[in-house]
């Protein structure tokens, strides 16, 4: 469920980045534009027996994640992650990391990562991908090329009308406090 598509941006989403996740992701993340994520697209996925079991390994269209697992009654179905940039396929080395219940986690959207098979139960995740257009306007983070843009609704995937030629700037984190 493509939280944009119930009006959700406006009231709930962009609020929450801006106020509350930027901040965070300013400490944890600066070098991938954490301090400047000025969009974001946001979704529900579902994992249950007779539907999605799991999430084969991938990594995001987004410089920086956060994965909250909703609830409902699950077992097992841990999140797993491997290196930055790696290929996706085969299955790399690994962390495996619990999947609680209410609780969430932020990771690079390059960081290779899945989610393993629920064993039963089901499971709803909350997946906000976290974008830096002065990060994207450089290079593009799923072909790591120049971007050629093109016209788009909402936030175009993170990239603005303007390609803009320096990096980020750096930002007092003690003044968003």
């Amino acid at each position: 469920v493509l939280l944009n598509e119930l009006g959700m941006d406006e009231g709930f989403l962009t609020p929450l980045r801006e106020q509350y996740l930027q901040p965070i992701t300013a400490l944890l993340y600066p070098e991938l534009g954490g301090p400047c994520l000025d969009s974001h697209k946001a979704f529900v996925v579902k994992y249950s027996l007779h539907e999605d079991l799991d999430l084969s390994s991938h990594y995001d269209n987004a410089e920086v994640t956060l994965n909250v697992s909703l609830g409902k009654e699950f077992t097992e179905g841990n999140l797993y992650f491997g290196d930055f940039n790696q290929d996706p396929t085969p299955v790399p080395k690994y962390i495996e990391v619990e999947h609680v219940r209410a609780q969430g986690l932020f990771h690079r959207g390059g960081q290779i990562h899945g989610a393993l098979p629920i064993a039963s139960g089901e499971r709803w995740n909350l997946i906000i991908w976290m974008r830096s257009s002065a990060i994207r306007n450089q290079l593009c983070p799923m072909c790591n090329s120049k971007p050629q843009l093109v016209e788009a609704e909402e936030f175009g995937d993170g990239f603005t009308g303007a390609l803009e030629e320096d990096v980020p700037e750096t930002v007092d984190v003690c003044a968003l406090w």
